[in-house]
């Protein structure tokens, strides 16, 4: 008697033991979801740079409330073939020669996206540049990122940022965007032409992480022509393959304090 009544006890007691492991596993944090960071080379001096500035326009106003980071980088080697852009910087022109090198490319051309630092095409391509973003959206992503910035008394930014991934071998991009400008061109390939812009890089600011997972970057706040950036695109980007692992972005940067985590 005593042997049958101790077998459905001990069957009872691994039941509940299974139970219990098996709400443990239903309790795992979810997927984390994907991002995409989408660079666009591009220059008011480049007859063909116009139609990818649209197309990022028309990206960002579907993408709204998406974790899309759209950046519009103007590179200067335009600058010398018969107009100056005013959005253009050196810096800019050196970031996509870096791509060159990491995507083993033999050559820089505008209109230029690449996405999350790993995939690159034509600015203009529609469907790839949907196609593209589609799939890095659905895509989870390798690690958080959360920041936080203050302002200093000269208007500088202070940012705190916190990672949950391993960091050795990667750097810290913060973006400072501007949302949109105009200008009418007067020479060069679109001459006569008043081209609209969106999403405009007005400085980058890239440091080495060296294994740290939490830190402070100190960001100057430089105007351009007078436009002032209104948001900032943080990214974890491989110093060997370019490839970006997390990224999120504050906006409204003339508020006094602003928080966010990857993923909004």
């Amino acid at each position: 008697m005593i042997t049958k009544i101790a077998l459905p006890l001990l069957l009872i007691s691994l039941l509940s033991v299974a139970f219990i492991a098996d709400n443990k596993t239903v309790s795992k944090p979810q997927a984390r979801t994907g991002f995409a960071v989408v660079e666009l080379f591009t220059s008011e001096g480049c007859s063909s740079c116009p139609p990818a500035d649209v197309l990022l326009a028309q990206i960002e106003k579907e993408n709204q409330n998406k974790p899309v980071y759209l950046l519009a980088f103007h590179v200067d080697y335009w600058d010398r073939l018969g107009w100056k852009d005013r959005f253009s910087s050196a810096t800019f022109s050196s970031r996509q020669n870096q791509y060159a090198n990491w995507l083993n490319l033999k050559t820089v051309y505008t209109p230029q996206v690449v996405v999350n630092g790993s995939r690159e095409f034509v600015g203009s391509e529609e469907n790839i540049f949907r196609n593209s973003i589609k799939t890095a959206l659905a895509k989870p992503s390798l690690g958080e990122l959360a920041i936080s910035t203050s302002k200093t008394g000269n208007g500088n930014l202070i940012l705190n940022y916190h990672t949950d991934q391993p960091t050795d071998g990667y750097s810290l991009a913060v973006a400072l965007v501007i949302a949109k400008a105009s200008n009418r061109v007067l020479k060069g390939e679109n001459k006569g032409k008043i081209l609209s812009h969106v999403q405009i890089v007005s400085q980058i600011e890239t440091v080495v992480l060296g294994g740290k997972t939490n830190g402070t970057v100190n960001v100057p706040i430089n105007q351009v022509n007078g436009e002032q950036p209104t948001e900032l695109v943080a990214f974890l980007q491989n110093n060997k393959t370019g490839k970006i692992t997390a990224a999120t972005r504050l906006s409204n940067l003339l508020d006094h304090e602003l928080s966010r985590k990857s993923g909004r």
